[in-house]
């Protein structure tokens, strides 16, 4: 029997931090999709260090019924340029079943 060896790579913060780095387009489809499912995208941030400890802060208000992905780019990279050093994920809350539908980070912070 094969022994089960330790994941050794970088911290994991949800299922797609398993995968390789997006594109700028994979990115974009993914907004569209929440946007598609009728969820609020919302963008939160939070120093590396205090990245598994504490509450992520929140960028703003969720983008309640925005519909335009590049809008939601555009907030995404201002909370960048602002918190260079910090990760920042995208979430897209769900209305009806009041909880995530989907979240991801976009940047990682150093």
């Amino acid at each position: 029997m094969a022994e089960v060896q330790d994941y050794k790579s970088s911290p994991k913060f949800e299922t797609f931090s398993y995968l390789p780095e997006m594109t700028a387009d994979q990115t974009r489809a993914h907004i569209a999709y929440v946007i598609a499912q009728g969820w609020n995208p919302a963008i939160e941030h939070v120093e590396p260090k205090r990245a598994f400890n504490y509450y992520w802060y929140m960028w703003k208000l969720p983008m309640f019924g925005e519909q335009s992905v590049d809008v939601v780019l555009a907030e995404l990279e201002a909370c960048h340029r602002e918190y260079p050093g910090n990760h920042v994920r995208l979430i897209g809350y769900d209305n009806y079943s009041q909880s995530q539908g989907m979240s991801f980070v976009v940047h990682r912070g150093r």
